[in-house]
């Protein structure tokens, strides 16, 4: 891809990889830092590489390569794909926590524990209620 728009792709990677530095984007790309320097001093930035890192990680490619529209893709409707489906919002939740700050991802990391401790004590709740249930009627019995 050959652009001026092309230092804007490499910050939207950095984005989407959680990535603050040259060197951090180029080891989450899994390329050499020389490689990096290469696209930044000819201005550009493999189409190949973009339409991957895209496709594995549910980004549009309209926001990765032009800055336009929403970051995710939109999910499939094809049955067929529905099969894929849990990877897909796999990445697309790996794609948002990317780019949260270390502040709203704690948060939501301490909402998401409350809500399993919440599930877990609903559940042994509900097994003293039935076991209460079963005691109260081999009383009466």
């Amino acid at each position: 891809m050959r652009s001026k728009k092309s230092q804007a792709v490499l910050t939207r990677l950095k984005q989407i990889t959680g990535t603050k530095t040259d060197a951090s984007l180029s080891s989450a790309l899994q390329i050499s830092p020389q490689t990096l320097s290469s696209w930044k001093g000819r201005d550009s930035t493999p189409y190949s590489l973009c339409v991957d890192i895209a496709q594995a990680r549910g980004i549009s490619l309209d926001w990765l390569l032009l800055g336009e529209g929403p970051i995710l893709r939109q999910a499939p409707s094809d049955p067929v794909e529905s099969s894929q489906g849990s990877t897909a919002r796999e990445n697309t939740i790996l794609a948002l926590w990317r780019l949260l700050d270390e502040e709203d991802r704690c948060a939501i990391q301490n909402a998401l524990e409350e809500k399993r401790r919440l599930r877990d004590m609903e559940l042994k709740l509900s097994e003293m209620a039935t076991l209460l249930s079963s005691l109260e009627r081999n009383l009466k019995s």
